[in-house]
């Protein structure tokens, strides 16, 4: 039986089921679980990575940057080298030089060098989730993507909440090397599961080489992932302005080349489906509401409530407990009902937490942000995937591995300038309650109603997505929409190892 027709008869709905994707399911969540862990755990560490390079706080923040950096920078190479070399081929790769630069910013002696380690990491990282989540997705049947795409959520949502938790141990312990040293074994596990679980995925068509675009999109997502990481300090900076100038240009000029090219390096015409345009448009809402309790609380535990890294990350769990339990039931009720009260929902959910915090003071009890969070998380399981599905299911089937490197990679910038934007208002609302209280007022009552304006203002930005999500509707599927004969088919009889 030829790979082809084996993988038709896979795919079909009658012979499928949950537990023939496990196994390939599991090789992709194992990998993601490393590289988002590691996008969080380090973020603990600064303190101690400052003491022990002697460092300043200037320099040590560059590990953090570079990593960005290089994750924005490669995720739009993304598709173009798994339809040239194949999926499954190039994301062992990835997941292999991301452990190996692991295990150098272990044993980094500057630094400079750790910074060079972490972009190595960055480099190999990109890839992994937009490449994994493409194979899934197209593992899975059109009846079932919603179960299936939930269950790849859960490591999505787990991970950034659980990273200063198990930095914060790690330190505790032992010491900051073994936040990267962890990752040794995770990797091993990664590569081994997929090399023996992980289909096929090849392309019988060699993609035109989009070199300009090759060229563009690193200088494009880099350089505005740089200006605003710079902007967050001072917009006016020289840093801000070259980023985001140099960026905003080639940024341009990339989008030009997509749109004239044959086979670009990301599908950009994909934007003439107004359901896929409206899905993406409500995600970037949806990521800038959620990175108020992602990014204020543990500062706020932190910084005005004097709670140790271990502590706030602990008390920060609620959130990722209850994705946890709600992502799986929004996957299953996504098959039934589709993504648009499932986001309206989970988004008014949110938005209601958000106001709850909106209120946050010296007074304000541990509980209410325990809840708060918890909310957070429900909000975020019945939502965040759904809505993911619902933006693969609006782009043709045979374009999945060309507009998972898209949102990723415009993801990437969007959550850089929430964070840049939320931080930024932040410190400027600090200044201004300081201003108003003079100089006998306890400075850290000023800070705190500063963190309430700002949970406001994320607040406002859910409301606005709540409204939005009424304009969702089911994907309209298009002939030529799905996979078309020798396109990027996986042999799922590779699936088993055999």
């Amino acid at each position: 039986m030829s790979a082809t027709s084996t993988a038709s008869q896979a795919a079909s709905p009658a012979e499928f089921s949950i537990k023939t994707i496990i196994a390939p399911l599991l090789a992709v969540i194992i990998g993601m679980i490393m590289v988002i862990l590691d996008s969080t755990v380090i973020n603990v560490a600064v303190p101690n990575l400052q003491e022990y390079f002697n460092s300043s706080l200037k320099t040590i923040q560059w590990t953090i940057t570079g990593y960005t950096l290089a994750l924005a920078a490669v995720i739009p190479l993304a598709g173009w080298v798994t339809d040239k070399f194949g999926a499954k081929r190039i994301f062992l790769i990835t997941i292999f030089l991301f452990t190996v630069g692991s295990v150098l910013c272990a044993i980094a002696q500057t630094p400079g060098q750790l910074i060079l380690y972490r972009v190595i990491q960055g480099v190999g990282g990109g890839m992994v989730s937009p490449i994994g989540m493409a194979m899934i997705f197209k593992l899975a049947p059109p009846e079932k993507r919603g179960s299936v795409m939930g269950m790849l959520g859960i490591p999505m949502l787990l991970a950034p909440a659980v990273g200063p938790i198990l930095s914060g141990w790690l330190i505790g312990i032992a010491t900051w090397h073994w936040i990267f040293l962890i990752n040794l074994p995770i990797g091993i596990a990664a590569i081994i599961v997929g090399i023996k679980f992980l289909p096929k995925f090849e392309s019988n068509k060699a993609p035109k080489l989009d070199i300009l675009g090759m060229i563009l999109a690193p200088i494009a997502f880099s350089m505005l992932a740089y200006g605003v990481t710079e902007g967050a300090v001072k917009w006016t900076s020289t840093g801000a302005l070259t980023g985001l100038i140099v960026g905003g240009v080639a940024l341009i000029l990339f989008i030009i080349v997509e749109l004239r090219h044959d086979q670009p390096l990301l599908e950009l015409r994909v934007f003439k489906s107004s359901d896929f345009t409206r899905g993406v448009l409500l995600t970037w809402l949806m990521q800038i509401a959620l990175f108020g309790p992602m990014l204020l609380v543990p500062l706020y535990l932190q910084n005005i409530l004097h709670h140790t890294a271990l502590e706030s990350g602990v008390i920060s769990l609620p959130m990722a407990i209850g994705s946890m339990i709600f992502l799986p039931i929004g996957g299953v009720l996504f098959d039934k009902i589709g993504a648009r009260p499932l986001t309206f929902v989970g988004l008014s959910i949110i938005g209601v937490a958000l106001f709850i915090l909106a209120g946050i003071s010296l007074e304000t009890k541990i509980l209410t942000i325990l809840i708060s969070l918890f909310l957070m998380g429900m909000g975020m399981g019945l939502s965040m995937m759904a809505l993911n599905t619902h933006v693969l299911n609006s782009a043709p089937r045979r374009l999945v591995s060309r507009v998972t490197p898209l949102t990723t990679a415009t993801q990437q910038v969007v959550t850089s300038f929430a964070v840049a934007g939320i931080t930024g208002y932040l410190t400027s609302r600090i200044s201004t309650h300081m201003a108003e209280g003079g100089t006998d007022a306890n400075p850290l009552v000023g800070a705190a109603s500063a963190f309430g304006d700002t949970f406001l203002i994320t607040a406002w930005i859910a409301v606005a997505g709540i409204l939005f999500s009424l304009i969702l509707r089911k994907p309209r599927i298009k002939p030529g929409d799905e996979l078309e004969e020798g396109e990027d088919k996986p042999d799922v009889s590779m699936m088993m190892g055999h």
